[in-house]
């Protein structure tokens, strides 16, 4: 099969597209014949050799664990209805980026009916996410939610959920291409004083964190939720301290924390997921790259080019 493999850390350009031997799926796994695979922020990083979250993967890698596509082979023990079965899972081996993929059956979901597989890998953890998102800053038709970095495949969710609930809603990305993308009342992040077009706001979703975060932070009225999930500008400014939130009596919340130890695990969210999309309820934004073009979608992720969630085509 064709796959896209990363051979030494480093820039976009040393993810190479070549031929590597087919997956055989052991006992308990299926073979998925891939047709979208989900890039993440953090495979950027992991490219590098920088550790954020998960270890970085031992050379040669493939990266990828969000694939979506048809099962073509079964390995002992699982039950051969599976055979041709369109699935989507967020656990892949050796990774999303190929051709082929294998799975434990017990991390699949059937694709719901009339959603495409480029939703569906998009929803398996951008969804998940944004539905723990919802969960934890509870916006309600009362409140004024900012959301940095809405551009994005979680921001645009975040912005399409609060809008349907009825609350005011400013979106804020960078530069004028990305802020026509967003639904609505929308501000450019990268011009100086764009904080002085939004006002007092009750809720902050932040996943682009830096300056950017910070002065996100400081427009949030006394007792407002403040609910990080990112940091797409890869600044090293400090967050707001303990005095800060105090002092304002902010509720604070850093949420990669919280959903990787989420009470039950992430099943229930990704089921909750796939359902809002096939609903038409909150439905993602995708961009694609062929699989072939892995090092230009890395590219294009790490300099903050590309709306919505980057997936790859075989």
């Amino acid at each position: 099969m064709r796959a896209v493999v990363l051979h030494a850390y480093g820039p976009a350009e040393n993810l190479t597209y070549e031929t590597v031997d087919d997956p055989v799926p052991a006992a308990g796994e299926v073979r998925i014949g891939v047709k979208a695979a989900g890039v993440h922020l953090i495979e950027t990083l992991l490219r590098t050799g920088v550790t954020i979250g998960p270890p970085v993967p031992e050379l040669p890698a493939v990266f990828g664990g969000e694939v979506a596509g048809v099962v073509d082979a079964v390995g002992p023990g699982v039950d051969e209805s599976w055979i041709g079965r369109g699935v989507v899972t967020g656990t892949s081996r050796p990774g999303g980026y190929a051709e082929l993929s294998v799975a434990s059956v017990d991390a699949l979901h059937v694709v719901p009916e009339g959603l495409g597989f480029e939703e569906a890998v998009a929803m398996i953890v951008t969804g998940t996410t944004t539905m723990a998102l919802i969960d934890l800053g509870a916006p309600t038709a009362d409140d004024v939610v900012l959301v940095n970095s809405a551009a994005g495949g979680i921001g645009r969710l975040l912005v399409r959920h609060a809008r349907d609930i009825g609350a005011e809603v400013v979106g804020a990305a960078g530069g004028p291409a990305k802020v026509a993308t967003v639904q609505g009342r929308a501000v450019d992040y990268d011009v100086p004083g764009w904080s002085s077009q939004v006002g007092e706001v009750t809720l902050v979703f932040d996943g682009v964190g830096g300056t950017r975060g910070r002065e996100a932070f400081s427009l949030l009225a006394p007792g407002g939720r403040h609910i990080v999930y990112g940091n797409a500008s890869r600044e090293e400014t400090d967050g707001p301290t303990p005095e800060e939130v105090k002092a304002k009596d902010i509720t604070s919340i850093y949420a990669i924390e919280r959903i990787l130890a989420w009470p039950g695990g992430r099943r229930e969210l990704e089921e909750r997921a796939l359902a809002q999309a096939a609903s038409g309820r909150l439905t993602p934004e995708v961009q694609t790259f062929p699989l072939a073009e892995a090092a230009a979608a890395h590219a294009a992720l790490e300099s903050r080019a590309t709306t919505g969630k980057v997936v790859l085509i075989p």
